[in-house]
């Protein structure tokens, strides 16, 4: 598993550069017709050994959220705007890291002692201090349009519990490496590693054009809203409508903002599921959206499905998941692909 140095990679969405440089180096020797496109994906390919089987399309966006720097104030601090969806209501206090040279500074707002009956209403409200004193020194260091990170690091909690940033999508690019590091498949598998997802989608849709595949199945990270609810008793375990809950396995999405998943598929991963004894749970609310989006789309259509990792505090520095849900969605993706025939694609009538 290289997801530890995946989530410590910075990659914002536009540069993806570090995130590229390691997932190409741990697919060399395992697949064919490696390139990288001009939105900066990377596009492979691992030959099947069956006959006239679907070529499958399998996705994971390289990009994660993040921030830009917009400007500068005259004492010093930096104004900055976000890439991708950010809470701004975590972010007063967090550590972040600038630039190219990964600058250290912090998101500061007003303390609370002078400011108890307000709250953040945006980014705007916000600005980063890295230790200058004046307009001058901060721009000398940092320049307008440089990407800003958290700061924040991988490590192992307890025996099953994993924590790091960008979890959003470096568990899906983790497990299409060891996809592809993997099989034999029957089917012809089509790596697509994508850029710009967390602003619109955008690499997805290019590489579903170049390879114009006959079904894609998506890796994501997704929400795992499985906490207390604030209004119960102390010893009272349930919880607000959990989107899905860590431990219990990958999402299957019945559909999001941005498609709604294709029948056959979600009817043939639960089945493959349940023949492999594989847990999952399915994901049914419509917020969010992924590559699936724009990949659906592409050409004339592609049958697409969303397997996903059920995170906790996702789009923050400090995401947890599982690492048996990560097993457990390996597992799927890889029996998914030795199982798949046209025969799933069949509509009935």
């Amino acid at each position: 598993m290289i997801l530890e140095a995946l989530s410590n990679a910075v990659g914002i969405s536009g540069r993806e550069d570090a995130v590229r440089k390691i997932i190409l180096e741990a697919i060399n020797g395992h697949a064919e017709n490696i390139r990288i496109d001009a939105m900066g994906s990377i596009t492979a390919v691992k030959k099947g050994t069956g006959e006239n089987l679907p070529r499958v399309m399998v996705a994971a966006h390289m990009d994660e959220i993040g921030f830009m720097v917009t400007g500068f104030d005259g004492n010093g601090l930096i104004r900055f705007t976000s890439v991708g969806g950010v809470d701004a209501r975590i972010l007063p206090g967090l550590r972040v890291r600038l630039g190219d040279d990964l600058i250290p500074g912090v998101i500061i707002w007003t303390p609370i002692h002078h400011n108890r009956s307000q709250s953040v209403k945006g980014i705007s409200d916000l600005r980063i201090d890295i230790g200058a004193t004046k307009k001058e020194a901060a721009s000398g260091k940092v320049s307008r349009g440089d990407r800003i990170t958290f700061d924040s690091k991988f490590m192992e909690i307890g025996e099953t519990m994993m924590r790091g940033k960008a979890f959003d999508d470096r568990v899906g690019c983790s497990l299409l490496v060891d996809i592809l590091q993997g099989g034999p498949y029957p089917v012809d598998v089509l790596a697509a590693f994508t850029t710009q997802e967390e602003v619109g989608l955008r690499g997805a849709k290019v590489a579903a054009q170049h390879f114009d595949p006959d079904v894609a199945f998506v890796l994501e990270g997704t929400t795992a809203h499985d906490l207390p609810n604030p209004q119960a008793d102390a010893d009272d375990e349930t919880d607000i409508n959990p989107t899905a809950r860590v431990g219990d396995g990958p999402v299957l999405s019945a559909m999001d903002s941005s498609m709604i998943t294709d029948p056959r598929l979600f009817k043939f991963l639960k089945q493959t599921a349940e023949a492999n004894d594989i847990p999952y749970q399915i994901k049914s609310r419509r917020g969010g959206g992924t590559d699936a989006g724009s990949i659906h789309l592409a050409k004339a259509g592609t049958s697409s499905a969303v397997i996903s990792a059920p995170c906790r505090y996702i789009h923050s520095p400090a995401a947890m998941m599982s690492k048996n849900d990560y097993a457990a969605m390996l597992n799927l993706a890889q029996a998914a692909l030795n199982a798949i025939t046209f025969d799933t694609l069949a509509r009935e009538n």
